[in-house]
C-alpha cells in the first residue's frame, strides 16, 4: 500500500523518540509533515494523546477519525504494514527479534544516560536550558526565554529519580555508557549498522539518543568523541539514509553474527537485564522501589510500569518464535546475560 498524502507528527530536534522517527522516515522515503508548536502543546484543530509524549502523530483510526498516536516501536511496526518496501524489519523472524531487543535496550536503558548526561553535569545543564525552551518557531524575547530555561532545568533536574537517575546511580550509568561506546566501536570497525549492510529499527532507536549524547550534550559529546569517534561519525549518516539501496541479502546472516554484535548484547545483559528484572519484580509486589544491584554497585529507582510492558513484549516476541527460531536466539544470547530475560 503506498500513501501520497504526508504523515503528520509533532516533535522537537531535542526529543530522541522525534529523531529516531523522522530519520526511519526519511529512509523508508514515506513523506511527513513536521509540526512545530508555539504554545507547548497541541495546535489546534488536532487531537491530543492520552499521555503527552514526543513524537505525536496524527493517523486515522478505524472510523477514518484522526487520533494522536505515540510510542515510536508501535508505530514502526505498523507503518511497515501501510508502506511497503526499505523494511526496517529484518526478513529473518530470528534476526527481527534480536533487532528488537536491541531497540528495546536503546528506547529504555540508553535514554538513562540521555537524560542523566543532560541534567546531571552543570555544562550540560547550562546548555540545554538555554537551547531547549528556545526550540520554538514563536518569536521570544531574551528575557522570557532566560525565564523558561530556569523553568525548564529546574522540573527535568526533579525529575531525574524517575529514570533512575542519583548521586548513587550515575557511576553505573556513566560506566554503562561508556562500555557501550566501546562496544559499538568495535562493532562499527567491520559492520555498517547493528545487523548487516541495512539498517534495522535498533539502528533508528540508538541514533536517536545518539543524536543527544554524541551530538548536542557537552560532557557525553566529548566522551564520544574521546572514545569512540566512528561512532560520532555514524549519527551524523543514519540521520539521512533516503539514499541508500538496500538489498534484502544485506541482513546480516545466521551464521554470520558477529563477536562484536555477542559484545552489544552482553552489555544489555550487564546492565539493562537486571533493571528490568528488579524493575518487574517491584510491580509485582507493589514495591515502592526498585532495588537491586547492577554490575556491583546498588541501584534504586521508582518502578515503571512501562518497562514492565517491554519485558513482557520480550517474553512474548521470544514466544512467538518457531522452536527452530527460539533455538537459534537462545544460541545467539546464552552467555551475555539476556537469557535470564527468559529463565
Amino acid at each position: 500500500m503506498t500513501h501520497l498524502t504526508p504523515l503528520t507528527l509533532m516533535g522537537a530536534p531535542g526529543s530522541p523518540y522525534t529523531r529516531k522517527m523522522l530519520a526511519v522516515l526519511r529512509y523508508r522515503r514515506i513523506p511527513y509533515r513536521l509540526l512545530f508548536n508555539r504554545d507547548g502543546g497541541v495546535p489546534a484543530g488536532y487531537p491530543k494523546p492520552k499521555v503527552g509524549l514526543l513524537p505525536t502523530f496524527f493517523l486515522p483510526n478505524a472510523s477514518g477519525e484522526l487520533e494522536a498516536v505515540v510510542d515510536s516501536t508501535p508505530l514502526i511496526r505498523r507503518f511497515e504494514t501501510e508502506y511497503e518496501g526499505r523494511s526496517v524489519v529484518p526478513s529473518d523472524p530470528a534476526i527481527a527479534f534480536l533487532d528488537y531487543l536491541l531497540e528495546d535496550y536503546a528506547d529504555e536503558w540508553l535514554t538513562k544516560a540521555m537524560f542523566h548526561y543532560r541534567w546531571h553535569f552543570q555544562a550540560d545543564i547550562e546548555r540545554a536550558s538555554a537551547i531547549l525552551p528556545r526550540w520554538t518557531l514563536a518569536p521570544q524575547p531574551e528575557k522570557q526565554a532566560l525565564e523558561l530555561g530556569k523553568i525548564f532545568g529546574e522540573r527535568q533536574i526533579s525529575r531525574l529519580y524517575v529514570v533512575g537517575s542519583s548521586d548513587e546511580t550515575a557511576p553505573v550509568i556513566e560506566a554503562s555508557y561508556e562500555r557501550y561506546l566501546g562496544a559499538m566501536r568495535a562493532h562499527l570497525e567491520g559492520s555498517s549498522f547493528m545487523l548487516g549492510g541495512r539498517p534495522g529499527a535498533s539502528d533508528f532507536a540508538a541514533y536517536g539518543q545518539l543524536t543527544q549524547l554524541a551530538k548536542f550534550d557537552p560532557t557525553p559529546m566529548q566522551l564520544t568523541l574521546d572514545k569512540a569517534p566512528v561512532v560520532f561519525a555514524w549519527v551524523d549518516l543514519v540521520d539521512d539514509l533516503s539514499g541508500m539501496e538496500p538489498g534484502d541479502d544485506e541482513w546480516v546472516s545466521r551464521d554470520a553474527v558477529s563477536d562484536t554484535l555477542i559484545d552489544v548484547f552482553k552489555q544489555i545483559g550487564n546492565y539493562y537485564v537486571p533493571a528490568l528484572l528488579a524493575n518487574a519484580k517491584a510491580l509485582m509486589n507493589g514495591d515502592a522501589q526498585v532495588d537491586t544491584e547492577i554490575d556491583g554497585a546498588h541501584w534504586v529507582q521508582q518502578p515503571f510500569a512501562y518497562q514492565g510492558k517491554c519485558l513482557q513484549w520480550l517474553r512474548e516476541g521470544r514466544a512467538n518464535l518457531s522452536e527452530k527460531d527460539r533455538g537459534f536466539v537462545d544460541d545467539v544470547l546464552a552467555g551475555t546475560g539476556c537469557e535470564k530475560l527468559f529463565a
